[in-house]
């Protein structure tokens, strides 16, 4: 073969250019070297699954490293999101492993059953002991249960309810008792009213002179207050309304026939009380209800509302309106007029103090007389110290929470003190250590038959075990107006303590007619008892034992 040599233009030295066939044959020799050189290629490995399922067993090969889904997929077999699978979908894959295909289905059942009816038992002392009347037939109620199954492989393995719906509630039979007072009968002052089974009842004159003045049976106990005069008697009422939970009304306590005053307010939880001093005008605070615990979102407003003798109504301007009420503001405070109504104390987790009026209606100002460390509940509700005004109203009286040594908060504290605060300026003066959360304390009228001028006594309740006083069982306690003469009234030595209430008690307004000294009701057991506040003597009165609240004017 002959080489031509060219000199190509432009550039410096000589190029070879050999003849194109001569470079390609070139190329394809080097091309079959190298592929005579490289190493071969791995195949990649083949495993074998058995999968079980619908009754057959099937036999299945997937690449190494495919999940139990991919052999599911290789072998045409689809699981259902009830199903179960043995190991589970993402399990990776060994050789000769074996799948387990179950397959699960449910249906859905409704079936009805009766609700059975309770039986009620109201005691009435105004029947012979032993006579019983029926007063209410009771009726069984219906309800629809939905029931789930749930079967494998075809066969049932479980039923369970999974919603249940009351198509008629069951009414309860009520049958009447008469267990006729087996207590003497005394002269009593005033009028004492006291709830019992959700209806009102009234003592005027002797304790055995006793008499219905509502018999709705849904009086719920909220509020539960005579008027200064004895004549009306506010409550509220639970009625089985959506978003309500209860309603505010009035009743004429005199003999005459009761009569029964809507007073068209909703939603009443922590106070609601008459104006001394005036003819018949009603203080209110309200609450929104809540699906959620506590049951409200409390307004810590103050609203008026005025009512004649004759039950008309009247709107007055709010003295406060809705707001934050400080510290776990969401439960609500409470509050408490003064013995001649020219002033309101409140009470709340973070403090105690007077409502000022304000210049505008609703526009009225918290001034705190008392700042209370708040207590930790964790729970959902919020400790209220109690308050009581002296009767001259110079004074209030309620619960300071202290800090106790080796707490790890302040708020943690189990230490509360019964204590003072003179409104005319001064600190705060503590009465009594250790009295207890739930002292709930209540100061007498002035006793000048018994003390001379001016003195007056505040009972309040003294827990057993002072530092778990959120469960201790307490005694009805008095002492005199700066503290002393501390004296354990009630119940006797070695009789059960009286469960912890904000509504315990109230003090006679006059003195017992056939002692001479004044007295005090108490609701012990759920019966009512006097409590003669000199001499520590006791005598019940009631043995219905379904009393839950009090009043006596």
């Amino acid at each position: 073969m002959k080489t031509i040599n060219k000199l190509v233009p432009g550039q410096t030295g000589l190029y070879l250019i050999a003849p194109i066939k001569t470079w390609l044959a070139l190329l394809l020799v080097c091309a079959m070297f190298l592929t005579g050189c490289a190493a071969p290629q791995a195949t990649q490995a083949v495993i074998s699954i058995t999968i079980q399922a619908d009754g057959k067993e099937l036999q299945v090969k997937v690449p190494a490293g495919s999940t139990v889904q991919d052999a599911l997929t290789a072998a045409g077999v689809a699981a259902d999101p009830l199903d179960r699978l043995d190991p589970p979908s993402y399990t990776v894959l060994k050789d000769g492993l074996k799948v387990s295909l179950v397959r699960v289905t449910e249906d859905f059942k409704v079936e009805q059953s009766a609700i059975p009816f309770e039986h009620q038992i109201l005691r009435n002392e105004s029947m012979p002991e032993g006579e019983s009347r029926l007063v209410q037939p009771g009726v069984n109620g219906l309800q629809e249960t939905t029931y789930r199954h749930l079967y494998e492989d075809g066969k049932e393995v479980s039923t369970s309810p999974v919603k249940t719906v009351v198509i008629k509630a069951a009414v309860p039979e009520i049958m009447m008792v008469g267990t006729q007072s087996p207590f003497g009968s005394y002269p009593l002052p005033g009028k004492l009213a006291y709830l019992l089974n959700g209806n009102a009842w009234l003592i005027e004159g002797t304790t055995g002179n006793r008499r219905p003045i509502v018999t709705t049976g849904d009086l719920d106990g909220s509020v539960f207050s005579l008027s200064p005069d004895g004549a009306w008697l506010l409550f509220t009422r639970h009625l089985k309304q959506d978003s309500t939970i209860n309603t505010l009304w009035a009743a004429r306590t005199s003999q005459e026939g009761s009569q029964l005053v809507d007073l068209k307010i909703a939603n009443i939880v922590h106070y609601a009380g008459w104006k001394p001093g005036s003819a018949y005008v009603i203080a209110y605070s309200t609450v929104e209800a809540r699906p959620s615990a506590p049951g409200w979102q409390a307004n810590n407003d103050l609203n008026l509302l005025s009512m004649n003798r004759s039950g008309e109504l009247r709107k007055l301007p709010a003295e406060l309106d809705t707001n934050m009420g400080g510290n776990y503001g969401w439960w609500g405070m409470t509050f408490a007029w003064s013995p001649d109504g020219s002033a309101m104390a409140y009470t709340r987790p973070d403090s105690v103090g007077l409502l000022e009026p304000g210049k505008d209606p609703g526009a009225g100002v918290l001034k705190s007389v008392l700042d209370i460390i708040t207590l930790q509940t964790r729970s959902d509700w919020a400790w209220v110290p109690g308050l009581t005004w002296a009767p001259n109203g110079k004074t209030l009286f309620t619960v300071k929470h202290v800090p106790t040594p080796g707490a790890a908060s302040p708020e943690e504290s189990t230490s509360f003190d019964l204590a003072a605060i003179p409104l005319s300026g001064g600190p705060t003066m503590p009465l009594v250590s250790q009295a207890g959360m739930f002292a709930y304390p209540l100061a007498s009228p002035f006793q000048k038959e018994t003390l001379g001028d001016d003195n007056y006594q505040v009972a309040y309740l003294q827990a057993i075990f002072p530092d778990q006083s959120e469960t201790s069982r307490t005694h009805v306690a008095v002492i005199d107006q700066d503290g002393s003469n501390r004296r354990l009234l009630f119940p006797a030595e070695g009789a059960p303590g009286m469960d912890p209430m904000q509504e315990w008690g109230a003090w006679s307004p006059a003195p017992m007619p056939d002692t001479g000294d004044y007295t005090l009701a108490v609701i012990y057991q759920k019966n009512i008892w006097l409590v003669d506040a000199a001499t520590g003597s006791s005598r019940q009165i009631t043995g219905d034992n379904q009393v839950s609240r009090l009043d006596w004017k």
